[in-house]
């Protein structure tokens, strides 16, 4: 296997990751305005991913800096063609940052809920445009020889990336649900548990339209393989809710995270970006990729780190591991 193959896998990882870890993140921040019904039960949901969710948020910063290192010309034409909704995604991301910050300065009710609105908005759209996103990256788009896009912001909006944009915000939510019930207590918990159920039922007809026409279009054996993975596991996920098992459900539903972003990759490789215009314009592991002396330096460089990061991502999910509800929320001044 050559290292840019290899990095093309280790993007696909942290990749995996940022959606498994921000998914229920983008999720609980949809659902402050679905499950809890006043401001203490917000706050518990906005507590259950406090410390957590800037940490979460490194997992993209490192797939977008690995992207800009191995594979400029990937980057260089990601980030023009598609300039106007990842701009609106980073956007959604600092506001959504400045409100978790901000919301709890000032006492008054318009204040806090002005910052709830932005908090609710700015993690709903960017769980949508990201399945919009991948699904035109797995689609292609128009691409001509001199790896460029040509196309406009409307190209963007075919039926497929809005079908992909629509699995990713009903699946991270349904994952914020499943997380929701195993970090907290009381009311709130089984409502969650009766939301992540019904989420669960539309994620799972969206996800096979979606992952079907994939395949379909796309697919191989490997991506056909990594397609029931992802079904097998929503369905256990629901059943493991239905039981008050959420832990396992959690499990689950993250693995069906993992297994339908293994897909797209796995039908995208060894392309980074295709061409709708011309194959012969795909932009592949191989054409897109740094010197191969960069990325050896590269390799020794994220040996070293990437398992001092994770270590520490794990100890800080292991110090909040317990659950919280009402009762463990301060009366405001």
């Amino acid at each position: 296997m050559e290292l840019h193959d290899v990095w093309f896998v280790l993007i696909a990882v942290l990749w995996t990751g940022y959606f498994f870890l921000e998914g229920f993140d983008f999720g609980i921040g949809v659902l402050t305005k679905l499950l809890a019904r006043d401001r203490s039960e917000r706050r518990v949901l906005i507590n259950t991913i406090g410390p957590v969710w800037d940490g979460n948020e490194v997992w993209l910063l490192s797939a977008g800096g690995a992207t800009f290192a191995a594979f400029p010309e990937w980057y260089a034409t990601l980030f023009s063609g598609f300039y106007l909704p990842l701009l609106l995604i980073l956007i959604c991301l600092i506001v959504r940052g400045v409100a978790f910050e901000y919301r709890v300065k000032r006492p008054e009710e318009r204040w806090q809920r002005n910052w709830e609105h932005a908090i609710f908005w700015c993690s709903l759209l960017p769980a949508f445009l990201w399945g919009v996103a991948f699904g035109n990256i797995v689609r292609g788009v128009q691409i001509d020889a001199h790896k460029e896009y040509v196309g406009s912001v409307l190209d963007l909006l075919n039926p497929y990336a809005l079908l992909g944009g629509l699995v990713t915000l009903t699946l991270f939510t349904f994952h914020g649900a499943v997380f929701a019930s195993l970090k907290t207590l009381g009311g709130i918990r089984e409502r969650a548990r009766r939301t992540a159920t019904v989420l669960g039922l539309v994620t799972a007809v969206l996800a096979v339209v979606f992952l079907g026409w994939t395949q379909l279009d796309k697919g191989d054996t490997a991506s056909l393989v990594a397609m029931a993975v992802a079904v097998v596991a929503l369905v256990a996920g629901l059943v493991m809710n239905h039981r008050g098992r959420e832990g396992w459900s959690f499990a689950f539903s993250g693995v069906t995270i993992v297994a339908a972003v293994a897909m797209l990759f796995l039908t995208l490789f060894p392309n980074v970006m295709p061409s709708s215009l011309n194959e012969s314009w795909n932009l592949t592991v191989s054409n897109a990729s740094s010197s191969a002396y960069t990325l050896k330096i590269m390799t020794w460089c994220a040996g070293i780190a990437t398992p001092i990061v994770m270590l520490y991502q794990g100890w800080t999910y292991w110090v909040f591991r317990k659950r919280i509800g009402t009762q463990h929320i301060a009366d405001a001044h």
